[in-house]
């Protein structure tokens, strides 16, 4: 792989092919990567980032490659430990080198890696730092996705060096990319995953860069974009308040009622020329339902009862779409119970931070019989009737 960017810039980060699992939670079915950078200008260098601390070896390995013999500065933008991890190993490799960070973030590092006070130069929004050659320019960009992250734009090379912001977890085979199928729905995932929650910021942070002349964005996690306007593009669609004519149904079916009501759903609004993804949360991928609720109009959430409350699969997985506030516009809940005669209208709390209108519930007790069957038919044409409603208000695009 090469790993140059441009004249005296290097990738020295990590691949993980192997992390199947990020933060024990986000599935990363194509591992991931942990982007650190070196910058060498005419006076002085700067390390991007460092990795992971289980891949410091990679990035020892990778800057021994370069005949590295003196780091100046290590910019971080971020202090959670897959981009800050190895900083006490490179402060012990290269005992002058000074991080470089925000106040916040300094504060992190010292809470997470007990790293020295006196290790830190603190930086300012606007601030710029001069390698000789080259320019260091600070833009701090709270909330994509800590309080502390920060981004910086290289002058000269009109290369923005994003921290998570177009970040992608992809375990790449080349480093730079013009963007493809693989590429956008990797960073769908990452954004749906670490940045949907934080949206609105994002909207700002994208209208803060758009004032830089930007020729390559290299991001923390993924392949370094060799055509900006891909993925800030993307982004700008994630973000917008268009949604597509889909309806996402997540559910848990116990003893087969509950599927059920969610198969004759799913064909009642298939009829009515709407896209409908089902997941059963037994064996889904909580990536793929988060990447999914990025831009779907309505969720159906199906659930039996267990113990009078929603199943437990059913409840840790609502928990995290509450958690990345998708912006989804409409929200329905079925069910079926058994010897519990408790309905699960309270379990739409569960949903809170989804700002959707909430439609009407349909339950059950037991196998669904006719009259069951006719109010699951009146849902679909309610989807439907909304769905109609935000075409005329121009917030649904006609993909289904």
């Amino acid at each position: 792989m090469n790993k140059k960017i441009n004249e005296n810039i290097f990738f020295v980060g990590a691949l993980d092919k192997e992390r199947m699992l990020f933060d024990e939670l986000i599935p990363t079915p194509d591992g991931t990567t942990y982007n650190s950078y070196i910058i060498k200008g005419s006076e002085k260098t700067a390390l991007m980032d460092t990795v992971d601390p289980t891949k410091v070896n990679d990035l020892i390995n990778n800057l021994k490659e370069l005949k590295i013999k003196n780091i100046d500065y290590i910019i971080t933008h971020h202090a959670e430990q897959d981009h800050s991890g190895s900083i006490p190993k490179m402060l012990e490799l290269f005992p002058k080198a000074v991080v470089v960070t925000n106040e916040k973030c300094k504060t992190l590092l010292i809470d997470l890696l007990h790293i020295s006070e006196d290790k830190f130069k603190i930086i300012d929004d606007g601030d710029r730092i001069s390698l000789g050659n080259k320019t260091l320019e600070f833009i701090f960009a709270p909330w994509v996705h800590w309080p502390e992250t920060f981004l910086t734009y290289l002058k000269e090379d009109k290369i923005l060096f994003s921290c998570d912001l177009f970040g992608s977890h992809l375990a790449f085979d080349e480093l730079m990319t013009k963007g493809d199928t693989n590429v956008y729905n990797s960073a769908k995932r990452y954004y749906a995953e670490i940045m949907m929650p934080f949206s609105k910021h994002v909207i700002k942070h994208l209208e803060r860069i758009s004032i830089y002349d930007i020729e390559l964005i290299a991001p923390s996690h993924g392949p370094v974009y060799e055509k900006p306007n891909f993925i800030i593009d993307a982004y700008k669609d994630w973000t917008s308040d268009i949604v597509k004519n889909k309806v996402m149904i997540i559910y848990v079916s116990m003893h087969g009622s509950t599927k059920k009501m969610v198969d004759y759903l799913a064909k009642s609004i298939q009829k009515k020329n709407i896209g409908v993804t089902v997941f059963n949360l037994v064996k889904a991928d909580l990536g793929e339902i988060a990447m999914t609720l990025v831009d779907y109009a309505t969720l159906v959430v199906a659930s039996p009862t267990v113990l009078g409350g929603a199943h437990p699969f059913v409840v840790s997985t609502s928990y995290v779409i509450n958690a990345l506030k998708p912006k989804t516009k409409y929200l329905s809940i079925i069910g079926s119970s058994g010897w519990s005669g408790k309905p699960l209208e309270r379990f739409s709390e569960t949903l809170c931070h989804v700002k959707a209108e909430l439609l009407p519930f349909v339950f059950i007790k037991g196998m669904p019989n006719e009259e069951d069957y006719i109010k699951l038919n009146q849902l679909a044409e309610e989807i439907e009737n909304k769905h109609n409603e935000l075409y005329a208000k121009k917030l649904l695009s006609g993909v289904n």
